[in-house]
């Protein structure tokens, strides 16, 4: 990927630099609101900043998002997110954490063993021979936008659920779309589920997915909002 030039306030970078190291609150001091160039910084709960690259939208070059790949990030930003999100967790009385895939199983075991649990219990992308149909879902997101994939529940886990207080947990809520179909197919097996916990909550859409009532149980350490280009650089979208 080309290096932008450097008088272009709009320009894109790669993302390889991005999600390495979490920053000082005191390095941002005035510095956290738009316009932003290249990347965009989000303040944690405790005022620290991570700074996320901006990646534009298929359809618009003019509209984009806010990134985040937890199976990119170092260690030091998933440990420091995991405890953030552990903090999340720990009022809501889960008895069994339930990871989507792909990037939610990055922080679904952490968030188990602090809570002390055992294990954790994952969803999965990939069917495997022994699965039964009626232990999966159809998903779509804004990432994976095509039909025919589906969401699994290896039947040998079932028991680890059955008559317990689920949390779903996931990297980040978009669309919600996903959410809202792991959601459903815990809820048609009998479970009750206590919230959907994520790092990064963005933009807005997933709100009129879930509903009100299921929005009001989608905990996130920090928001990430839609963005859309103007001369001087990247602002939150207007619309």
């Amino acid at each position: 990927m080309a290096t932008p030039e450097p008088d272009d306030p709009s320009a894109t970078v790669p993302t390889t630099s991005f999600w390495q190291r979490i920053e000082p609150a005191s390095d941002w001091h005035g510095r956290l609101s738009p316009p932003w160039r290249h990347g965009v910084p989000v303040a944690l709960p405790d005022g620290d900043v991570l700074r996320l690259p901006i990646r534009r939208l298929p359809l618009s070059a003019d509209h984009a998002v806010a990134s985040l790949i937890a199976n990119q990030a170092s260690f030091a930003v998933v440990d420091r997110l995991t405890a953030a999100m552990l903090a999340l967790a720990r009022p809501l009385g889960a008895e069994v954490v339930v990871g989507l895939p792909t990037l939610g199983m990055v922080f679904a075991p952490g968030v188990a063993q602090g809570l002390s649990h055992p294990r954790w219990v994952p969803l999965g992308y990939s069917r495997k021979f022994w699965y039964d149909e009626a232990l999966s879902t159809p998903v779509s997101s804004i990432t994976t936008p095509g039909a025919g994939k589906r969401l699994y529940l290896d039947p040998n886990q079932l028991p680890l659920l059955q008559g317990r207080r689920a949390l779903l947990v996931d990297d980040a809520v978009s669309s919600g779309r996903t959410a809202l179909q792991a959601w459903r197919l815990l809820e048609g097996l009998g479970l009750q589920v206590v919230g959907l916990l994520v790092a990064m909550r963005q933009g807005d859409a997933w709100r009129e997915t879930l509903g009100e009532a299921r929005s009001a149980q989608v905990h996130g350490v920090f928001d990430s909002p839609l963005l859309e280009r103007r001369d001087d650089g990247w602002w939150p979208r207007s619309r």
